[in-house]
């Protein structure tokens, strides 16, 4: 028996790395039931077979585990949001760092495309994000910029990249890895957002470490919440919420509110703010459909 990692599946079969060998295996009984449960960055014991096959017997606990995209064992999550072409989708981004935090999943947002505008509009978004503690980091994929800072965030680590279509990923990836060849996309100029280029989650040897590149994607759904959590997710929110006259304040229309007497004197962004509000309303909205 060997224990290994698995860093794709695709067809009935599980790529499972185990040292320096790829061996192609199958889930043995229940699991062969059950395949869609196995995912990249799963650790398993397999019984190796002859010609580099062998079959899954055991899946190893998991840390964590992501839907969408589907990995497991994430250390942290790499966000990819282009500057430009496509514009960049803070709305998205902001859902997806509540999903980070849902989590427990460390997240670090990289701005993309930087050779595309101006250096004042880059560090500007890039500051919004970093006063509310998280790593920023702008990147230029053709250019070279911040590909070293990136490639240092993953040393050691099992990363995985997402963002919306037409960011970049695959890009980025190429740049910090040239033999890889992954295919990427030009952005749709009657859509304004990128085409789909990554198929199926693969896991891929880099800096010591793994990273995923992962299917683009421009929606995404909430994590099960209900109204007075969400705040917990916006870090300024939640800090800020500690002073606001009711404990259970949703930040709308409650009087004596700190984070709406912040807003107005332009302390947090009104864009973190409105995505917020945004999220709410849906909460507000699924909890209706089931009184």
């Amino acid at each position: 028996m060997q224990e290994g990692l698995i860093v794709k599946g695709y067809g009935g079969f599980y790529f499972v790395q185990s040292n320096t060998e790829l061996w192609r295996c199958r889930g043995r009984g229940r699991l062969r039931f059950q395949e869609q449960s196995l995912l990249p960055g799963d650790r398993v014991l397999f019984l190796p077979l002859e010609s580099g096959t062998g079959v899954i017997e055991a899946v190893l606990p998991r840390k964590n585990a992501l839907r969408r995209p589907p990995v497991a064992n994430v250390d942290q999550a790499i966000l990819v949001i282009s500057l430009a072409q496509p514009e960049p989708d803070l709305t998205l981004l902001d859902r997806l760092l509540v999903l980070c935090a849902f989590e427990k999943i460390d997240a670090v947002i990289c701005f993309n495309k930087v050779d595309l505008v101006g250096e004042e509009f880059a560090h500007g978004l890039a500051s919004v994000y970093h006063k509310v503690g998280y790593p920023t980091i702008l990147t230029s994929a053709l250019q070279g910029n911040g590909l070293e800072n990136l490639r240092h965030l993953m040393k050691n680590k099992l990363s995985v990249l997402a963002g919306p279509s037409g960011a970049g990923k695959s890009t980025l990836l190429n740049a910090l890895e040239p033999g890889l060849s992954l295919i990427t996309g030009e952005v749709s100029k009657k859509l304004r957002r990128g085409r789909h280029t990554t198929k199926h989650v693969e896991l891929i040897s880099l800096a010591g470490g793994f990273v995923a590149d992962t299917p683009g994607f421009s929606n995404l759904n909430l994590p099960q919440l209900e109204r007075t959590e969400l705040g917990f997710y916006f870090s300024e929110i939640n800090e800020l919420s500690k002073g606001c006259r009711f404990p259970d304040c949703l930040h709308m229309l409650e009087p004596d509110c700190t984070v709406k007497a912040a807003l107005d004197r332009g302390m947090i962004s009104s864009t973190r703010y409105q995505n917020y509000l945004s999220m709410l309303s849906e909460i507000l909205a699924k909890e209706r459909i089931y009184e």
